[in-house]
């Protein structure tokens, strides 16, 4: 989000990645698709979670954009610190500064329009891209790339220690299940009222256990900042990419076969499977844009991606909004602003799935048409 935008806006900047922007606006678009559907309750496989174990393309999108975030950590703090002019206690401000409200967007939009203080929820995306971002940033400030990597692994087997060997009170060790893994029992007991509804309470998809490897999915995309940075040739960047992006899909898929691949508990084969297709996407983008210099496709994705923090939170807000619109359905029943939308526009004549899809593209396309007015006028909204 804009918090990992900070290498300079608009297309503007000497030695800018706009490949960056571009990633980054794929997952914000991916994840206003995603998180609007229609109202038909029939979706795609693609554009729904894996049950549990597995993975879905709708399970890259969060860890691509922490992976972004920890690569524009790099970009930004670096150049800071090489120019000079901005003291520790500075940088130190600012991350505290962008966590807490980064934090307070995710509050809004948790508890808006009712704000239920008993039982709103703590978590969610940017309550963990927050806590992500604060750690990352803080562990870049004060450490080398080799101690990044270090922490990366160890909070990655640190992680994979306390799921295996370690057992929640009434399972076994090792239960990786929604009701007996240890993630999911630390939630139920520390977030009580306030953990996710649409798991039955029983877990949370992003609960307190399962941010030590979300901060490792970071913390990668921090070391890619570092790769990035090297005064090395364009291509060879986009080849170590590349390769490092396919040995980590291997290694995490191998591990699949002891720590499945799981979203929701964001397992360390996860996080090492997600962050190799993230690094080959990137490495894509990067040959695309940055280097063969085709730009004009991806000007949808620079527009969300430059404004990335504000649609996501605004695109949530109107969603709710249309939820409260109450409006009746073409049968008398009781509904409401998105119904309509649905029903008048896709249910005549698509099949379920299809207008739910057809539905979700046009909530998409709508927040692109606000956001390109943006962008045209040069509005950059950043934390």
């Amino acid at each position: 989000m804009d918090v990992a935008n900070e290498n300079d806006r608009g297309g503007q900047g000497a030695g800018r990645l706009l490949s960056l922007d571009v990633f980054r606006g794929m997952t914000i678009a991916g994840m206003i698709l995603v998180n609007n559907p229609g109202p038909s309750g029939n979706v795609y496989w693609p554009l729904e979670h894996a049950a549990w174990h597995g993975w879905t393309p709708t399970d890259l999108i969060f860890p691509f954009f922490l992976l972004i975030v920890g690569v524009s950590i790099t970009l930004a703090f670096a150049r800071r610190i090489k120019e000079g002019g901005t003291s520790r206690r500075d940088l130190y401000l600012k991350v505290l500064r962008r966590t807490a409200l980064i934090y307070a967007c995710g509050f809004l939009l948790a508890g808006f329009p009712f704000f239920n203080l008993s039982t709103i929820r703590l978590s969610g995306v940017l309550q963990r891209i927050a806590v992500c971002y604060f750690f990352a940033a803080i562990i870049f400030l004060n450490t080398k790339w080799r101690a990044q990597l270090g922490i990366s692994i160890a909070l990655l087997l640190v992680y994979w220690g306390l799921l295996q060997f370690i057992a929640a009170p009434g399972f076994i060790a090792g239960d990786l299940s929604k009701e007996g893994s240890l993630a999911s029992w630390v939630d139920r007991v520390v977030l009580r009222e306030h953990i996710w509804k649409g798991g039955g309470r029983i877990y949370d998809p992003e609960g307190l256990l399962s941010t030590i490897p979300a901060i490792a999915t970071t913390l990668l995309g921090v070391l890619t900042g570092h790769w990035l940075r090297q005064p090395r040739e364009a291509y060879e960047k986009v080849a170590g990419l590349f390769v490092v992006g396919v040995v980590c899909v291997v290694i995490g898929w191998i591990w699949n076969a002891w720590f499945p691949i799981n979203k929701a508990l964001w397992t360390s084969s996860y996080v090492v499977f997600t962050t190799g297709m993230g690094l080959q996407l990137l490495a894509f983008c990067y040959w695309l844009i940055d280097i063969k210099r085709y730009k004009r496709w991806a000007l949808p994705f620079v527009i969300f991606g430059v404004n990335a923090l504000a649609v996501f939170v605004l695109s949530g807000l109107a969603a709710r909004l249309m939820n409260l619109w109450k409006l009746p359905r073409m049968d008398g029943r009781g509904g409401n602003l998105q119904t309509y939308i649905y029903e008048h526009l896709f249910a005549s004549w698509a099949a379920p799935a299809g207008g739910s899809l057809l539905y979700a593209l046009l909530y998409v396309l709508i927040w692109l048409g606000l956001m390109a007015i943006l962008y045209q006028r040069k509005i950059f909204i950043k934390v």
